[in-house]
C-alpha cells in the first residue's frame, strides 16, 4: 500500500514537472510573439512603393491601391492587433472572453476586404458582423444575468463568482473544439 502511494506521488510529481515545463515553453513563445510585434509592424518598410511586388515566393499586384507598401502598411495595422487579440482570446480565463470574437471577426473582415476590394464586395459591411454578434451578445447577456441572479441569491462577491466562472486551462485545440 505504501509502495503504491509512493509511485502515485512520483507520477504526480513527474506530471507537474512536465506541465510546468510545457507552460514555461508556451508562455515563452507567447511572450516572444508579443515582444516582436513592433518589429512585425515595421516589416512593411521592406516592401517597395510600386504597384507590383515581386518576390522569390509570390507576386503581389496592389491593383487599385497602386502601392504595395501602402497595402502592407494597412495589413500590418490590421493583422498585429488581430494577432494580439487572438492571443488574448486563447489565454483568457474570464467568463466574458467570448466578447473578443466581435473585434476578431471585425479585423478578419477588414483584412479580407483589404485584399479583395477590387471585386466590389457588398458595401454594407456590418451585415457580416450580424451572425457573430447574434451569438455573442445574447450569450454574454445570459451569462451576466446568471451572475446577477447568483449575486442576489447568495452572499458571494463579484470576485468569487468570477473565479467560479473562470475556465480552467486547456490547450489550443481544446478551446477550438469548444466552438465547433
Amino acid at each position: 500500500m505504501q509502495n503504491k502511494q509512493q509511485r502515485l506521488k512520483e507520477n504526480r510529481s513527474q506530471f507537474q514537472e512536465a506541465y510546468s515545463k510545457n507552460a514555461i515553453i508556451k508562455g515563452s513563445i507567447i511572450a516572444t510573439i508579443i515582444a516582436i510585434t513592433p518589429y512585425l509592424f515595421s516589416i512593411h518598410l521592406s516592401v517597395p512603393k510600386t504597384q507590383v511586388w515581386d518576390t522569390l515566393f509570390f507576386t503581389y499586384d496592389s491593383k487599385s491601391w497602386q502601392n504595395a507598401n501602402l497595402v502592407m502598411w494597412i495589413f500590418s495595422g490590421k493583422s498585429i492587433p488581430l494577432l494580439l487579440i487572438l492571443i488574448w482570446f486563447f489565454t483568457n480565463r474570464h467568463w466574458w472572453y467570448h466578447t473578443l470574437l466581435v473585434p476578431i471577426a471585425m479585423y478578419i473582415y477588414q483584412i479580407f476586404d483589404l485584399f479583395f476590394q477590387d471585386q466590389e464586395l457588398d458595401k454594407f459591411q456590418l451585415i457580416y458582423m450580424v451572425p457573430i454578434m447574434a451569438i455573442v451578445i445574447p450569450s454574454i447577456y445570459l451569462i451576466r444575468a446568471k451572475i446577477l441572479n447568483s449575486i442576489s441569491q447568495a452572499n458571494k462577491s463579484m470576485e468569487e463568482l468570477e473565479e467560479e466562472l473562470k475556465l480552467r486551462p486547456k490547450n489550443f485545440w481544446g478551446k477550438v473544439k469548444d466552438y465547433f
